[in-house]
């Protein structure tokens, strides 16, 4: 039986997955206005600003303060944190550029992959024989829907370029899960003006503009909901469920995702895409029902260097 704890992290990462969904294919409509670097920029930074209302907020009511805060150690973990993310989202909207939002959500799922990888390669996370199965059904249908059939079965570059996001944001899970005991919302502030700041800079850099200041202000604004308050949600979940748990749990994004790019740009995949969400489905139901094997650390461990 799941404790309280555990089912209030699992609401936590299912609304986070919701809220990620409903972004991708806002995000494929706001790339008619913004360069991909930009739009990364611009909605990392409402996550931030976000994060900053609630902790200001926090300030007036005096809440008390029973959360970690970030030391000087977890410095070299939030700056990798901080790259990582930079990569994975610009990687995963020039992918949108390329490709469908409904393509684009079902292919985020091989973050699953890559992040049990790297957490048994890491931190030595066991992978059981069925969290094994579901990681095999995911590789197979993301590889699926990276197949352009109309172009004799070459690789979709708009598919290279989200599965690259997914393995940045794989790695970047795992790195998390070693900030996953401090405070959320200090966490969630690095990671949305950080991000937000370096995309930007990396964007005028390149040549990238902003022309329409009222767009620019509506995209932070979303930033603040599908970035901000999905990622505070996900690292508080984190906590209690692992980097691979979490990331598991978090796969019901991608087929929302799918739900909301259909209804919005009212577009019907082809067959291919349909049996590799099958595929993927099965693989998603194997990895969510798969039970840990190696034993929790305690909570004020995990932050720890060791």
């Amino acid at each position: 039986m799941k404790s309280k704890t555990t089912k209030l992290a699992i609401l936590f990462v299912t609304f986070s997955a919701l809220l990620y969904a409903i972004g991708t294919p806002i995000n494929k409509l706001l790339l008619a206005y913004f360069n991909p670097t930009m739009l990364s920029g611009l909605l990392y930074l409402g996550a931030g600003l976000g994060m900053t209302v609630i902790f200001l907020i926090q300030k007036i009511v005096k809440k008390t303060e029973k959360e970690l805060p970030l030391e000087k150690k977890d410095i070299p973990f939030l700056a990798l944190m901080v790259a990582l993310d930079v990569v994975a989202n610009i990687g995963l909207m020039v992918g949108l550029t390329m490709t469908s939002a409904a393509d684009v959500s079902l292919l985020s799922n091989f973050e699953i992959v890559v992040t049990s990888l790297f957490a048994l390669i890491i931190f030595k996370e066991v992978i059981s024989p069925r969290l094994g199965i579901g990681i095999g059904f995911i590789f197979i249908a993301s590889i699926l829907i990276s197949i352009d059939f109309s172009a004799g079965f070459s690789i979709s570059a708009g598919s290279l370029f989200v599965l690259l996001g997914c393995l940045a944001w794989g790695l970047e899970n795992n790195i998390t899960r070693k900030l996953s005991a401090k405070n959320p919302l200090q966490v969630t502030l690095v990671k949305g003006f950080g991000v937000g700041i370096c995309s930007l800079l990396i964007a005028f850099l390149i040549g990238e503009r902003i022309t329409n200041y009222g767009m620019a202000a509506a995209t932070i604004g979303i930033g603040i909901v599908t970035y901000g308050v999905s990622i505070f949600c996900f690292i508080s979940a984190q906590r209690h469920l692992g980097a691979s748990k979490t990331s598991a749990f978090f796969a019901s994004a991608p087929f929302f995702g799918v739900l909301f790019s259909c209804l919005i740009f009212w577009t019907f995949p082809n067959y291919w895409f349909f049996i590799a969400i099958a595929i993927m489905i099965l693989g998603v139901y194997f990895v969510i029902t798969e039970k840990r094997q190696r034993k929790k650390p305690p909570i004020e461990n995990i932050q720890s260097g060791d």
